[in-house]
């Protein structure tokens, strides 16, 4: 099933509400073409300070997953030297990691293979894609509940999760540019 990016903003909402015990997100381009980010990062990229998203939509449903007990993470697998879009991510996840998701970090050199696909694992049983144009536009989310797939995404977590760097300490680390 795909879906557009119209019915997105009530979509994750009901995805997260629905997860019992764990959402995962696994993260593996280099940059991300998100309409709404292109202000930000031209700024940023111009010595501006960084700053995250205006709307509280995100932080609030990542603070309302884990107040009831949904553990909420993800690994960005990176290129280093970072992109410019991972350098201004790395200077808003901070931010991110106080809401309340455990986010780290693994160099690509070190990662062995990754799947070519950004997706979220929800409780180890749905997997949502994050569905790309050529440009790495999102033009939706594809979700599935095989089994197979599933399973794949789990074994894949575990093994990156391994190797990832918590943010806290990947960015005091050689792989970060200061």
């Amino acid at each position: 099933m795909l879906l557009r990016p119209r019915d997105e903003p009530r979509l994750w909402p009901s995805l997260f509400a629905e997860c019992r015990v764990s959402a995962f997100h696994f993260e593996q381009r280099d940059t991300y073409a998100v309409p709404e980010e292109a202000e930000r990062i031209r700024r940023y990229l111009s010595g501006e300070e960084a700053i995250p998203a205006p709307s509280r939509e995100w932080p609030d449903l990542v603070r309302d997953a884990v107040v009831r007990g949904l553990s909420m993470s993800r690994v960005r697998v990176v290129t280093v030297p970072h992109t410019e879009y991972h350098r201004w991510l790395l200077s808003i996840t901070k931010v991110r990691v106080e809401d309340g998701e455990d986010i780290r970090y693994l160099p690509r050199h070190l990662a062995g293979d990754v799947p070519p696909d950004d997706w979220w694992l929800m409780d180890a049983e749905r997997v949502a894609y994050n569905v790309v144009d050529v440009t790495g536009a999102p033009i939706g989310i594809a979700i599935t509940t095989d089994p197979k797939i599933a399973a794949y995404c789990e074994e894949v977590r575990q093994r990156l999760w391994k190797l990832a760097i918590p943010y806290a300490d990947y960015v005091e680390s050689e792989f970060v540019d200061r």
